[in-house]
């Protein structure tokens, strides 16, 4: 069983920057994908990043390549996504996820975490 708990979400303006964090419990950390979706309301939840157990395969949805970056300290049991150059339609409930498999799709992962709002006025 992994737990997640995530934390940085927040509002800003438009063209600013928000790093989101998700810690992990238990030894296993290490052996997990790591994975970032997002869901606006009214929408589904889509994909944003995943990051492979080395932290050196990386995946991003093409709305956020080159804005955003996902990384991943396993001393930590931590994932990051750095987020740069945010923009109105970025404005939604981030959720990290974890699972064994690698997938771009949400169905993919067992756990998740609680949601963190952000929010990108204009």
């Amino acid at each position: 069983q992994v737990q997640l708990v995530e934390a940085g979400g927040g509002l800003v303006q438009a063209g600013g920057s928000l790093r989101l964090s998700c810690a992990a419990s238990g030894r296993t950390f290490s052996s997990y994908v790591m994975a970032w979706f997002r869901q606006a309301p009214g929408k589904e939840r889509e994909f944003v990043a995943r990051v492979h157990w080395s932290g050196l395969i990386t995946y991003y949805a093409d709305s956020v390549k080159g804005r955003f970056t996902i990384t991943r300290d396993n001393a930590k049991n931590t994932v990051y996504l750095q987020m740069n150059s945010l923009k109105p339609e970025d404005t939604a409930v981030y959720y990290c996820a974890a699972d064994r498999g690698s997938s771009q799709y949400a169905t993919g992962y067992r756990y998740w975490g609680q949601g963190n709002q952000v929010t990108v006025a204009s």
